[in-house]
């Protein structure tokens, strides 16, 4: 028999995935009331797993607390967005360029990226960026180095938090994103120096968040590319 502790788990599990998953997707704005009962109600379970997840949430940072209001989503920072990317670009760059990578990796990294040219005819931003974080996660977990890969899921993650979701942003982005994806795969393939894959990798994101800044000095609606 399943335990109490068990099933409430679960449920705060539920909870906590399809509340992110809403903060994500904008569903919830910043400065979004969370109330406890209605989304209990949504959800069809009890408030007690959701007080749950929202604490699990505002731990991570997605949600705060307000005197007198209770449980809204979070404020996004725009500086985040600049912060990680210009991390990732480096940590990135230097895992990229240590990764042992089979053929068989780089045949799947090359199919990611045909999906992703294939989703250009009719754009999927969302889908587009899934498939784009795992391109990138692919190539970079194939470091040597534990701590890096750890550093970049947890930048990824971050990326989360700016509520990243579309290319769309950036006339032009996406299709550029995908050429550079195929030449960072031929650096690959052909074994270039480490210095010539670091320093491409480096660049491909850069290039990103030269192109942010290149449409607007602050990018609107919490939206950012990837």
């Amino acid at each position: 028999m399943v335990g109490v502790t068990a099933i409430v788990g679960s449920k705060t599990q539920y909870a906590y995935e399809t509340l992110r998953d809403r903060i994500v997707e904008g569903r919830y704005g910043p400065g979004a009331r969370l109330v406890f009962d209605r989304i209990a109600r949504e959800l069809g379970i009890s408030p007690v797993p959701v007080r749950e997840a929202v604490r699990r949430l505002q731990a991570e940072g997605w949600v705060v607390f307000e005197p007198n209001v209770g449980a809204q989503v979070a404020d996004i920072d725009p500086s985040a967005y600049r912060h990680t990317m210009e991390a990732l670009a480096l940590l990135e760059g230097h895992a990229v360029s240590q990764a042992r990578l089979s053929r068989s990796m780089l045949d799947r990294a090359a199919h990611l990226n045909d999906l992703m040219a294939a989703s250009l005819v009719e754009f999927d931003p969302l889908g587009f960026t899934r498939l784009n974080r795992e391109f990138h996660l692919l190539l970079c977990d194939a470091s040597p180095n534990p701590r890096l890969r750890e550093l970049i899921h947890k930048e990824w993650a971050r990326l989360d938090m700016t509520r990243r979701t579309t290319f769309s942003l950036v006339p032009g982005r996406a299709r550029e994103s995908v050429a550079e994806h195929a030449e960072l795969l031929r650096l690959l393939r052909a074994e270039a120096p480490a210095e010539a894959v670091e320093r491409f990798a480096r660049e491909h994101k850069l290039n990103t968040l030269r192109a942010v800044d290149t449409r607007s000095p602050a990018p609107l609606s919490g939206e950012f590319p990837t």
